[in-house]
């Protein structure tokens, strides 16, 4: 049976990143890695996918290795957070070079799956990681300094606070300006309604993609901010079993 070990491992500058990661027993399959989103205040980090059973439900149905990262500032992961910045992508790109590493892991066959902030964060991996089977990202935003601009006074100063908005700030959390770097199937996930990440910026990001000759999906959700599971779970079934073909369907 498949179980969550916890591991701490090192980004560029030796800072300590938390890893939580449930490996199926014999199977060599791909992998996928989680990268959470604010977590209303609770800072769980990668945690979140350990006690909900995303990590185990993920590894044993579609028999691959699933893993969760906590960003900086967030669970054990040493901080401070930088709204998406450049510690954050490396706390990512060292994830993922921990999960190539591991012998159940085929590392032409990862996923990154990253939610809300953790969608602007793993954009910006795809960019200069061009390694990744595919991408997943969903209620994100791609052009940073636009949604600043349109956010709430307290999403602004969160911004401000963790990245100092400069433009270079706003320049290494958009996507959508270094999209022709980004070579990894897409599927974009977006609420119709959300309030906090326009859904113009995932279509934007979708056309650009597109444009750029990535093969991206976009779906357009009937929710706000938060997709349902029950929403997603259909989306997910159907992506993730023709990437990690052959393995076990989702149910």
């Amino acid at each position: 049976m498949t179980a969550v070990t916890q591991h701490f491992i090192e980004r560029d500058n030796g800072a300590r990143v938390e890893l939580f990661l449930s490996a199926p027993p014999a199977t060599t399959n791909g992998a996928i890695l989680f990268v959470h989103g604010n977590q209303g205040g609770l800072l769980l980090g990668g945690k979140e996918f350990a006690d909900n059973g995303s990590l185990i439900r993920f590894s044993s149905r579609l028999g691959i290795t699933a893993a969760a990262v906590s960003q900086p500032g967030f669970g054990a992961s040493d901080g401070p957070a930088d709204f998406c910045g450049p510690a954050t992508q490396h706390a990512i790109i060292a994830a993922l070079a921990f999960l190539e590493q591991q012998p159940m892991v085929d590392p032409d066959r990862i996923v990154l799956y990253g939610n809300s902030r953790g969608a602007v964060a793993s954009a910006m991996v795809a960019t200069k990681i061009q390694t990744l089977r595919a991408l997943i990202l969903s209620s994100g935003v791609y052009d940073l300094r636009d949604a600043y601009e349109r956010s709430s006074r307290g999403l602004q100063q969160t911004i401000k606070t963790e990245s100092g908005a400069t433009d270079r700030a706003f320049s290494d959390r958009s996507a959508l300006h270094h999209a022709q770097r980004i070579t990894a199937e897409t599927l974009l996930l977006h609420g119709v309604n959300d309030d906090r990440a326009p859904v113009d910026q995932a279509e934007l990001f979708s056309a650009t993609l597109a444009e750029a000759g990535v093969p991206v999906s976009l779906h357009r959700l009937y929710a706000g901010h938060r997709l349902a599971g029950e929403l997603v779970m259909p989306i997910l079934k159907d992506f993730l079993t023709r990437i990690f073909r052959p393995a076990v369907t989702l149910h």
